[in-house]
């Protein structure tokens, strides 16, 4: 499975990126071994995700969702109510 996921950084930013293993992702950025963006920014927070078979596919929906504005998606995702996996 892959995921697109957003986090929500310590000063409160977006982050959007792409993993075929979200805890582990997730538990790398808040190691400060994840993306050079979130390394100053840690802890983070997941706030949303979406999963797809392929690669293709999420790495284009990461592109996809890179273009939105933070106002969009905040709206993303608390439209829709997405709750990160356990």
């Amino acid at each position: 499975m892959n995921y697109v996921y957003i986090i929500e950084c310590i000063d409160k930013t977006l982050y959007t990126g792409w993993t075929t293993d979200i805890h582990r992702r997730i538990s790398e950025h808040n190691q400060g071994k994840g993306a050079k963006y979130t390394r100053s920014r840690y802890p983070v927070k997941l706030v949303y995700f979406e999963e797809y078979t392929t690669k293709q596919e999420a790495t284009k929906r990461e592109y996809e969702i890179k273009q939105l504005s933070r106002k969009e998606k905040l709206k993303l995702f608390s439209k829709l109510g997405n709750l990160p996996i356990k």
